[in-house]
Order: C-alpha cells, then sequence, then structure tokens
C-alpha cells in the first residue's frame, strides 16, 4: 500500500510541475530558419506546385526574410499560386512577385512542342525526362527560345543549344544551361 501511495505522490508532483510550468507562461521561442533551411523550404514548395512544367522556369532570391521571385511562366495561375505558398513558408515576411507571364500564342505553343520533341526525344537527354521535374525548361517568348535549368556535362549543354536550333520558325536560341557538378 505504501509503494502505492508514493507512486500515486510522484504523479502529483511530476505533474504539479508540469502545470506550473505550463501556467508560468515559458513557451518556447520559435527559431527562424536559417538561410540555407529558407532556401529549401523556397525551392521544394515551387517544384511541388502542381501546373509546374518544363515550359515554365521559376526562380527566387532571398534577402534576409524577403523573397523575390523571378522567371517565365505559361498560366498566369502559376504565378500566383507560387507567390501564395512561398508566403506561407515559415521564416517569409515578404513576397515580391517579379515572374513574367509569357503571351499566349499559337505560334509558341507550337515551338514549345517541337522544342520538346527535339530535346527530350534525343536518347542522350532520356535521363532528364524521367526526373520529376526536368532540369531542362524551355522558355519560348515570341518565337525566341531560352533553355533554363541544370546539366550534367558541358556536352550536354552544346547538344541541347543544337538540337533546340534546329526547330523551325524560331529565331533566335539562347542556351542559359548550368554545368552541374
Amino acid at each position: 500500500m505504501r509503494k502505492h501511495t508514493r507512486t500515486l505522490f510522484t504523479v502529483f508532483v511530476f505533474t504539479w510541475v508540469l502545470v506550473a510550468a505550463h501556467n508560468t507562461g515559458a513557451t518556447p521561442q520559435k527559431q527562424e530558419p536559417k538561410g540555407g533551411d529558407l532556401m529549401k523550404e523556397v525551392r521544394h514548395q515551387l517544384v511541388l506546385l502542381p501546373y509546374y512544367s518544363v515550359f515554365d522556369n521559376l526562380a527566387y532570391k532571398i534577402e534576409g526574410s524577403k523573397v523575390t521571385l523571378i522567371g517565365q511562366v505559361v498560366r498566369p495561375t502559376l504565378k500566383s499560386d507560387a507567390e501564395n505558398v512561398v508566403k506561407k513558408v515559415e521564416g517569409v515576411s515578404s513576397v515580391d512577385n517579379q515572374i513574367e507571364v509569357l503571351p499566349v500564342s499559337p505560334m509558341d505553343d507550337r515551338i514549345r512542342r517541337a522544342a520538346y520533341r527535339a530535346i527530350y526525344g534525343d536518347p542522350a537527354f532520356t535521363r532528364y525526362g524521367f526526373q520529376a521535374v526536368p532540369s531542362i525548361h524551355i522558355i519560348v517568348k515570341n518565337g525566341n527560345i531560352t533553355l533554363e535549368g541544370v546539366v550534367d556535362s558541358e556536352g550536354d549543354k552544346n547538344l541541347a543549344g543544337i538540337r533546340a536550333n534546329g526547330v523551325p520558325n524560331v529565331f533566335s536560341v539562347k542556351n542559359n544551361l548550368v554545368v552541374g557538378s
């Protein structure tokens, strides 16, 4: 009986200490995410957007807790969706949305499809196409192609540029692909 009473007393004291500590207002401080964590979380949220495709380019800059969104998108809703998800990231105080919505053009749509087939139809680029978010983005504006993203080698970068230059009805090709390490 004595052992049972001692156990109940211990539980009572422990519970009382927890309640007293809770009532003192001592709440744990929320830690601000570090710069690297904030970058990872913003990137993570952007790549998870449902309509983010190979024809869109989303990028960002972080200055303290302010995020500036840049890039080009085909759908206007993707611009607002990107801003909304980044606003909800812990540690972000404001979002400057400078994403450009590309003009609607049937000719640009044809060029997008042809450039996609030219690049991702090449056996050398098959591995890039199987990623959740393909790493070569094809941006078409007024008949001009810009390639954005990351590739494994300088040869892949050059080959993607050559394949895009072979697409009919294209005025120019700008190859901004970056060779990853």
